[in-house]
């Protein structure tokens, strides 16, 4: 019952963000939050772009290719040179003024990601941001699992502050390229159910190393590709390499 509660309010808050599917596109690494993102938008007749970027050689690009085939959905790429690496780095560290350098490397990530779907005229993207949040997807929720649910739940609403922050950042970066980002599962209606789901049907101790384990069991009854269920994703300034090479630059 809660896991048809949660496809239902999932689905309902994609469709209420998404007033046309006319040039949609999802940003896509082919982990269990943009594959099932992918999954919902599909089942809704929406028809976006899947849009992956990343250095040549990295996992993302490798991964993201493998899911979309398998999902059949349309998928671009911007393989990130070095060069363009650069002179975006320098254009954001003072669009944005942060001092955060998770979130320099995110706006980062989502500008190429803009710049992708600007040139295939696609003016909206839509994120799977705040599944890690909500969902106890982060790492560090396990360390904290001994200190009980008031805990985690506390520490997922400090998530949510920090990636509000961030999502206004992001959306200063690519609204200069005619493109929007809309995070349908950071809506309040969302956040609000999402908070009521038990801890236990996210995380279940010290030593899960999966979690989110009510999205991967959602995911799963949607048939969605069970490499992606199953596996554990990086970040996307990790997998796209561009955290490696943002630190090499400074």
């Amino acid at each position: 019952m809660l896991k048809t509660d949660l496809k239902n309010a999932i689905f309902s808050t994609v469709e209420e963000t998404v007033k046309s599917s006319n040039s949609l596109g999802i940003a896509f690494s082919g982990g269990i939050d943009s594959t099932l993102l992918a999954g919902v938008c599909n089942n809704l007749a929406l028809h976006p772009k899947l849009l992956t970027v990343g250095f040549s050689n990295s996992h993302d690009l490798f991964y993201s290719k493998q899911i979309s085939s398998r999902i059949k959905m349309t998928h671009l790429i911007l393989e990130i040179t070095s060069d363009d690496f650069t002179t975006a780095c320098h254009r954001i560290q003072q669009k944005i003024q942060c001092k955060n350098t998770s979130h320099i490397e995110n706006c980062i990530a989502f500008y190429f990601v803009g710049k992708l779907a600007s040139s295939y005229g696609i003016k909206t993207i839509l994120t799977a941001n705040g599944f890690d949040e909500l969902f106890c997807g982060y790492d560090s929720f396990r360390s904290i699992y001994h200190q009980g649910d008031l805990s985690i739940n506390n520490a997922i609403t400090e998530r949510l502050v920090n990636e509000r922050e961030l999502v206004e950042e992001i959306n200063q970066v690519t609204a200069d390229l005619g493109v929007f980002i809309r995070q349908p599962f950071l809506s309040k209606k969302f956040i609000s159910m999402a908070m009521g789901i038990p801890v236990t049907y996210k995380i279940v101790g010290p030593d899960d190393l999966l979690r989110k384990h009510i999205l991967r069991k959602l995911a799963l009854s949607m048939c969605l590709p069970e490499e992606s269920i199953i596996a554990r994703k990086k970040a996307i300034q990790y997998g796209s390499l561009i955290h490696k090479n943002y630190k090499q630059l400074n």
